[in-house]
Parts: C-alpha cells; sequence; structure tokens
C-alpha cells in the first residue's frame, strides 16, 4: 500500500503525512488459520520469536499473546516497538494541522508495505509485518511480528531524508520575517517534524542503521528557537473602558500562556479591545450589567485583524457598582479560559504556503 509521509513538496511547500491509518497486517505466504490450529505448538512461541524463516541477521521479531487474533497481533507490534525506547509524545495539534492543509504541496510516496496504529510508543510502525500466527483452538493465541533490518533501513532512512528537507524549508525566511507569527510558528512545525524524525531514529538504531540519522536536531531544539522568537515579537494591547487594567491583564496573560511577551514599543502586533457596559434592568432586588466587548488583533505591517474575539455578557447584584465588578470578573475568566486557547489554534494554523 501507499502512504504518505513528511517530505519537500516540488514546488517548495511542506506537507505533513504522516498518516494514522489502521490498515491490514497481511502477510505474504501465511499459514491458513484452519491448518494452524491442527498443528503443534511452535517453538517461536517460547523462544522469544526465534523463527527458522526469520533469521536476526535480517529480521527484528517479537512474540505477542493474546485471547484473540487481533489481540495477539496487536501485542506482538507493540512488543516490537519495545525495542526500539521510543519515548517521543510529538504535537498532535501540529501534527493534525499539517496533515489537514490545503494547498497544491505534493507528498514523497514510498510503498511501505502494512502500516499500524499502535497504543503506545509510536503513533505509526511502518514496513512491519505479522510473519506467522497460532493458537490453540481454544482461546489462546500468538503472533509473530517481523520487521526486515535492510527494508527499514531504507524506508526510515528516507523519511528522515525528506523531513530534513521540509525543516529546513520551514526554517529558511528572511531574517525580517523571522521575528512574526509566521516565524514562530514554522518553528513550532519543524519541532513536530524533528520529534517524529526521533521515532525514526530510534528504528534505525534498533535495525543496526544508526549512520542514516546521526547529526539530527531534536524538538527541544527548535521550541527553543521559538521561544526566542516569542519573547522577541513585540505585541501590544490597548483597552477602552477597562476597570483597574483587569481585562488587559487577562489578554496578557493569554499571550504570556503562549510565550509570548507584551506591552513594549515599535509593536509588530496590536490588540484593541474595546468595552462598553451598560445598566439593564432590575429584577427583584437585584440589578444588572450589561457588558460587550470585541477584540481585534491586528498586525500593523498589513493591517489585518488576525483573530477576532467578541463576546457579551449579563450580571446581577443588588448593587450596580458589584453587578458591574462581577461582570468584569467574569470577562477576565472568559479570557483566560478561551483566549489562550484561540491563539494556540491560530499559530498552529499557520502552515506556510505558497
Amino acid at each position: 500500500m501507499k502512504a504518505r509521509i513528511f517530505s519537500l513538496a516540488k514546488a517548495g511547500l511542506p506537507c505533513l503525512g504522516v498518516v494514522f491509518l489502521l490498515a491490514s497486517c497481511a502477510t505474504a505466504g501465511a499459514i491458513p488459520v484452519a491448518q494452524m490450529e491442527r498443528a503443534a505448538e511452535p517453538g517461536w512461541t517460547r523462544a522469544g520469536g526465534l523463527h527458522p524463516r526469520f533469521n536476526s541477521q535480517m529480521y527484528l521479531t517479537a512474540v505477542g499473546f493474546g485471547n484473540s487474533r487481533q489481540a495477539a497481533e496487536m501485542d506482538a507490534f507493540r512488543a516490537l516497538v519495545s525495542i526500539f525506547g521510543v519515548d517521543v509524545q510529538a504535537d498532535v495539534r501540529l501534527t493534525e494541522a499539517f496533515r489537514g492543509a490545503e494547498g497544491g504541496a505534493g507528498a514523497h510516496q514510498v510503498d511501505i508495505g502494512s502500516e499500524i496504529v499502535l497504543g503506545a510508543g509510536m503513533e505509526n510502525l511502518v514496513g512491519a509485518e505479522i510473519g506467522d500466527r497460532w493458537d490453540d483452538g481454544r482461546r489462546d493465541h500468538f503472533a509473530l511480528a517481523v520487521l526486515n533490518r535492510a527494508r527499514a533501513t531504507q524506508i526510515y532512512s528516507e523519511m528522515i531524508r525528506a523531513n530534513q528537507e521540509l525543516i529546513a524549508t520551514l526554517t529558511n525566511l528572511p531574517s525580517e520575517d523571522r521575528n512574526s507569527f509566521d516565524g514562530f510558528s514554522r518553528y513550532q512545525f519543524a519541532a513536530a517534524i524533528a520529534d517524529m524524525n526521533a521515532t525514526y531514529a530510534a528504528v534505525l538504531s534498533a535495525v543496526g542503521s544508526p549512520q542514516y540519522a546521526q547529526g539530527l536536531r531534536t524538538g527541544d531544539d527548535f521550541r527553543r528557537d521559538a521561544q526566542q522568537i516569542a519573547v522577541a515579537i513585540p505585541i501590544g494591547i490597548s483597552v477602552r473602558g477597562d476597570r483597574a487594567g483587569r481585562v488587559q491583564g487577562a489578554f496578557a496573560s493569554a499571550f504570556a500562556s503562549q510565550g509570548f511577551r507584551t506591552g513594549a514599543g515599535n509593536q509588530r502586533y496590536m490588540l484593541n479591545v474595546d468595552i462598553v457596559l451598560l445598566p439593564t434592568d432590575h429584577q427583584g432586588a437585584n440589578v444588572f450589567a450589561r457588558m460587550e466587548l470585541s477584540a481585534n488583533l491586528v498586525d500593523t505591517r498589513t493591517g489585518a485583524v488576525l483573530i477576532p474575539f467578541n463576546f457579551d455578557l449579563r450580571e446581577g447584584h443588588r448593587t450596580q457598582s458589584e453587578a458591574e465588578h462581577r461582570a468584569f470578573l467574569v470577562a477576565e475568566q472568559r479570557i483566560e479560559r478561551e483566549y489562550g486557547a484561540m491563539l494556540a489554534n491560530y499559530l498552529a494554523g499557520l502552515v506556510p504556503r505558497r
């Protein structure tokens, strides 16, 4: 089967193709289930995966056990992954943003055979297959996962090469554009791809080909670069109708949660906030205050509104001043709850295009 992997498009545009697929794990020449049920238990189920058809010089093997054929196969793949010692958690939000990107970016294609999804260690184990199965005809099932060393070397070294080209494209931008939301997002994406490379490097090491993964930068390296960009981006906040800087402080906290600083001069980005507070109706002993808030994050270089954010609310109390106080309190809470996530999603959606 054909599967998409990270690659540099012909047009120089990135498209993330690490695909989370459930694929069949068929193996050529597998023993029919009916025959396996009648066969005696093979030695590979007890000998750590040693199999006469899959010698250790050419294959990595691992045995899985379960109360069904599917459970045994998934256990075998998990056992195979454990050999790699992978412990990298990639940013799924960024991965999904790349995967969902539209545009004219082609992806490198490699015939990689079966691809399965695992619950631990790695999202994808490419090129692994089930080499043999056996069950006792009642409830005990065994499966042998196999990975051809030479084929794995070819597949994973090519995936790393394609990813390295993509990282180079992401981080190759003019110096005047580096300290921007786009620059920050590019380095965050590069970090996610570098995380994927770490998993591929672990496979290459396990199959005896670590030389194909030498000199790789880690995801944390690119995340540090992204944070350096974040603190260098000046973001201004202007709030009309605030009380004691409460709303301004809430927005500043949301930017800080993503690593940005606010209040500097020569702002590249400006958050313009307008608050309108009005008395409303009376209900029994309570009076109510209505707040209307609108906040637009603007790129001062282009004048474009990047993130529009607005809401209205109504709060009541026995006095007008206390009702207004509560309105500001609820507004602060809503900004802290919603705006940081909105900013993060915006940044994750800045997929570089032509």
